[in-house]
C-alpha cells in the first residue's frame, strides 16, 4: 500500500456501496409504513435520515476520484487547456441532465406529450448523447446516434410546458436538481484543483474557505447568493473527498500509509465535533436547508465509511465481497437513470405497485430487490460495452 494505483478498488467499492442505497431510498418514495429513521426527515425537522446521508456521501466520492482522474490525464502528456475542456464538458452533461430533471418535477398536463412519454425521450435522448460509444465504431454512425438525441433533447425543451393552469410557463431553471448540483461543485473543485495543480495545502484552504462560507450563509446575517456555489455545502462535501483522496495518495507515495487510520479518524472526529458545535447557530441540521452540521457531519460519517472500505479492500483484499454490486460503482450514472426508465415505463402502462409491496416490510424488500435488479441490469449492460460514460 506504500503506492496508490491508477484507479482505487476501494473508491469504487464506496460508490457502489452508495449509489446502491440511492436506488433503494429512491424507490421507496411514495411508499408508506416505512420507519422513520430510513427516510429523509420533514423540512422543518433538525435531524439526520438514513436517506439524508446518500447524496452528500455521493458528493464527497466524487471528490475522491477527482485526483485520479485528473492525474491519470496529466500522465498522458494532455494539456491544461484539454483536461479544463473535459472538466467543463463533463459537468454541463451533467447539469444538462438535472435541468431536464428538474422541469419533470412541475411538467404540465397541457404539454403535447405525456408526462411519461415525455421523460421516457429524454432519457432516451440521454442514452443517445452520452453512451459509451466503441472506439471501433463508424464515426458517422456514432455522431448520427448522438445528433438524433441532441434533436430529441431540443425537441423536448421546445414542447415542454410546465406549471399549473394559469400559471403555464415554457422549459425553465428552478434548482439544478441532484445532477446538476454534482455538475456544478465537480466544476468549481476540479477546476481548482487542476488550477492550484492538487497542492495539499492550497484544498486545504479552500475546503475551510467553502466551510466559513457555508457557516456564514446559515447565520443569516445578511443575504448571500454566491451562484455557482450558492451556500457552498456541495462543494464543500466535493473538496472534503479531495482532500482525503491526495492525503491518502500522499501518505502511501511516501510509505506513512500506516497513519492514515489515526489521521482519518482524527479528521472525521473533527468534522462530527465541529457540526454539532454550529448546529444550534446555522439552523440544525437539515438536508432540506443544506445546513453546515449537515455538511460537517455527513463529511465525517463518509471518511469513517471510507477508512473502512481501505480497509476491507485495500488492506484486506475483500473486493469480491461487493463482486454483485460492482456495475454500480463502474457504470454510476447508468444505475442511477435506469429506474427513471422502469417509473415511466409503468407510468405508461397505468401500473400501480400492489398495496403489500408499496407499504412497511414489502415496500422495504421490493426496493432493495429493485436495487439488486437495476444493478444487474447495467453490469449486463456494461459487459455488452453499453453504459453512459461522462
Amino acid at each position: 500500500m506504500n503506492q496508490l494505483p491508477r484507479r482505487l478498488l476501494s473508491i469504487d467499492v464506496f460508490r457502489a456501496v452508495t449509489m446502491l442505497f440511492m436506488i433503494f431510498v429512491n424507490d421507496l418514495e411514495g411508499a408508506h409504513n416505512i420507519p422513520d429513521w430510513i427516510e429523509h426527515v420533514k423540512d422543518n425537522v433538525d435531524g439526520l435520515g438514513f436517506a439524508d446521508t446518500i447524496f452528500p456521501a455521493f458528493l464527497f466520492i466524487v471528490g475522491l476520484s477527482l485526483p485520479f482522474s485528473i492525474n491519470n490525464r496529466l500522465k498522458k502528456g494532455e494539456s491544461f487547456i484539454s483536461i479544463a475542456g473535459y472538466i467543463l464538458l463533463r459537468s454541463m452533461a451533467l447539469i444538462i441532465i438535472g435541468v431536464f430533471h428538474v422541469n419533470l418535477e412541475t411538467y404540465s398536463n397541457v404539454s403535447l406529450l405525456s408526462k411519461p412519454m415525455w421523460g421516457l425521450l429524454a432519457h432516451i435522448g440521454f442514452f443517445m448523447i452520452w453512451l459509451d460509444y466503441p472506439a471501433e465504431m463508424v464515426k458517422a454512425k456514432k455522431y448520427a446516434l448522438m445528433g438524433t438525441g441532441i434533436i430529441i433533447l431540443i425537441f423536448l425543451a421546445i414542447v415542454y410546458r410546465g406549471g399549473k393552469p394559469g400559471h403555464i410557463h415554457i422549459m425553465q431553471h428552478s434548482w439544478w436538481g441532484i445532477l446538476g448540483i454534482i455538475g456544478w461543485a465537480y466544476l468549481v473543485c476540479a477546476s481548482v484543483y487542476l488550477l492550484v495543480k492538487g497542492r495539499l495545502w492550497v484544498l486545504i484552504t479552500m475546503l475551510l474557505i467553502f466551510l466559513t462560507i457555508s457557516i456564514v450563509s446559515h447565520l443569516e446575517l445578511f443575504d448571500m447568493d454566491l451562484w455557482v456555489i450558492d451556500d457552498a455545502s456541495s462543494v464543500s462535501l466535493v473538496m472534503c473527498g479531495v482532500v482525503i483522496s491526495v492525503l491518502y495518495a500522499q501518505l502511501a507515495e511516501k510509505g506513512k500509509a500506516k497513519y492514515i487510520w489515526g489521521i482519518f479518524a482524527a479528521i472525521a472526529v473533527a468534522m462530527l465535533a465541529g457540526g454539532f458545535i454550529v448546529r444550534p447557530y446555522t439552523g440544525g441540521i437539515s438536508k432540506i436547508y443544506s445546513t453546515t452540521a449537515w455538511v460537517m457531519i455527513c463529511s465525517g460519517i463518509s471518511i469513517l465509511v471510507f477508512e473502512l472500505m481501505i480497509y476491507l479492500v485495500d488492506v484486506r483484499g475483500k473486493q469480491n465481497w461487493f463482486k454483485l454490486i460492482r456495475p454500480a460503482g463502474t457504470s454510476t450514472l447508468t444505475c442511477y437513470l435506469i429506474p427513471y426508465f422502469q417509473f415511466y415505463i409503468l407510468k405508461l402502462l397505468h401500473v400501480k405497485y400492489p398495496h403489500i409491496i408499496n407499504s412497511g416490510t414489502g415496500a422495504l424488500i421490493r426496493a432493495m430487490v429493485i436495487s439488486f435488479l437495476v444493478i444487474i441490469l447495467a453490469g449486463y449492460l456494461e459487459g455488452r460495452k453499453f453504459r453512459l460514460k461522462i
